[in-house]
């Protein structure tokens, strides 16, 4: 893996001006676009949700930066990272694609979080980086069917559509910002924490050749996010799992992953949805902060 600088930063700089966004090159050639910032001692690796970016914590990690060397990373043909043409875009693939990452910077001592989607592949990737990662914190993993359909009634018809065949890829092209943001906003109590400038960054984004087939992609394989639950029991990794007290899932799904996630510890977030590091960054940035010294 090499380091290049120069990706779009354009949006990651007006809330972040310390630190270095730069891609990291897979082996297959991808560019994964990362924000390094922060002075601390321990590294900490941040992954964001279905549809977003690493921009998704940038009202967290400004309150983390004295604690962590913080590397914020955007999945493989989302956010700014390259869009390769073939990539799969299944759990194993952008499981992967972190392992890498991880392990040719040679990252130790590392705490993995991650958001949704991200929180699922923390978990996940955290299997196979044993003796590097001390623990791992999960704000409400993906790991169950619907997902982001339970949102509400847009996102509902939106996700169902742009799985069917031939018409789905025309609907995933045909995304904009005012379903975008209904779709989004139904993983808050709060629908204000979705700021327009947020939301017009997603969809400058989302204009990118090819996005769209990522998009639709990562949707129409979100069984394989659900089957990556079954590596649960493999983590060894001390575990937080954190949801949101209106989290899109359900309550059996909860107590399912902490029975077998063992010894995790479980927190819960009231008047909180799906996107708690929108919604509640400073008890997001507080239970970050909590492993750090431990």
């Amino acid at each position: 893996m090499t380091t290049t600088a120069r990706p779009d930063s354009e949006y990651t700089r007006s809330w972040s001006t310390s630190g270095e966004v730069e891609y990291a090159t897979l082996g297959d050639g991808t560019r994964l676009r990362f924000l390094q910032t922060g002075s601390g001692p321990a590294a900490l690796i941040l992954m964001h949700t279905v549809r977003t970016q690493l921009d998704h914590f940038q009202l967290v990690i400004p309150k983390i930066l004295d604690a962590f060397t913080v590397y914020a990373i955007d999945f493989p043909g989302m956010g700014w990272s390259d869009i390769t043409p073939g990539a799969s875009y299944t759990e194993p693939a952008l499981r992967r694609a972190i392992v890498e990452f991880v392990t040719t910077l040679d990252l130790g001592d590392l705490s993995l979080a991650g958001e949704s989607m991200g929180a699922t592949v923390a978990l996940t990737a955290s299997t196979e980086l044993e003796g590097r990662v001390r623990r791992v914190i999960a704000f409400n993993p993906y790991d169950y069917s619907q997902g982001v359909a339970r949102a509400n009634g847009v996102a509902f018809l939106y996700i169902g559509s742009v799985r069917l065949p031939v018409i789905g890829s025309l609907l995933a092209r045909m995304e904009h910002k005012p379903a975008l943001g209904i779709a989004l906003r139904g993983g808050l109590v709060d629908g204000s924490k979705l700021s327009d400038h947020y939301l017009s960054e997603l969809r400058r984004a989302g204009r990118r050749r090819g996005y769209a087939r990522v998009g639709r992609a990562v949707y129409r394989n979100a069984d394989s996010t659900i089957a990556a639950r079954a590596l649960y029991g493999r983590v060894t990794a001390p575990v937080t799992v954190v949801y949101g007290e209106r989290d899109w899932s359900r309550p059996p799904e909860r107590e399912a992953n902490i029975a077998v996630l063992r010894d995790a510890r479980s927190v819960t977030l009231p008047a909180t949805g799906h996107f708690a590091a929108l919604e509640q960054p400073d008890r997001v940035a507080e239970i970050l902060l909590e492993q750090a010294g431990t």
